[in-house]
């Protein structure tokens, strides 16, 4: 069973930055793809960031130019750097990791809360 556990997240004023770690028990290139979400309470979790295994990003617009996705193979860890913090992006952030042979599946962390403060 695959575990992802984030962590970084914490209180930061508007402006600030953070960065997020997400760290696998199993080799992050035996994924097809790895992202990171967020979900603030009553909404859906919507995508922030997402690499594929040949390393191509996207991003939300809301965060491009602000974020950045990286990842080290040699710790298994995928990583998400915020800069110019804003009160909106406060939630709660998830890592997901997915494979698709045999058969699809998703993997997700337990979350990690970032609040920005105005």
């Amino acid at each position: 069973q695959v575990q992802l556990v984030e962590s970084g997240g914490g209180l930061v004023r508007a402006g600030g930055s953070l960065r997020l770690s997400c760290a696998a028990s199993a080799s992050i290139f035996s994924f097809v793809g790895m992202a990171w979400y967020r979900q603030t309470p009553g909404k859906q979790r919507d995508l922030v960031a997402a690499i594929t295994d040949g390393g191509i990003t996207h991003y939300a617009d809301s965060v491009k130019g602000r974020f950045t996705l990286s990842r080290d193979g040699a710790k298994n860890t995928v990583y998400l750097q915020m800069n110019s913090l804003k009160p909106e992006d406060t939630a709660v952030y998830y890592c997901n990791a997915e494979r698709i042979a045999p058969r699809f599946y998703a993997y997700w962390g337990q979350g990690t809360q970032v609040t920005v403060s105005s």
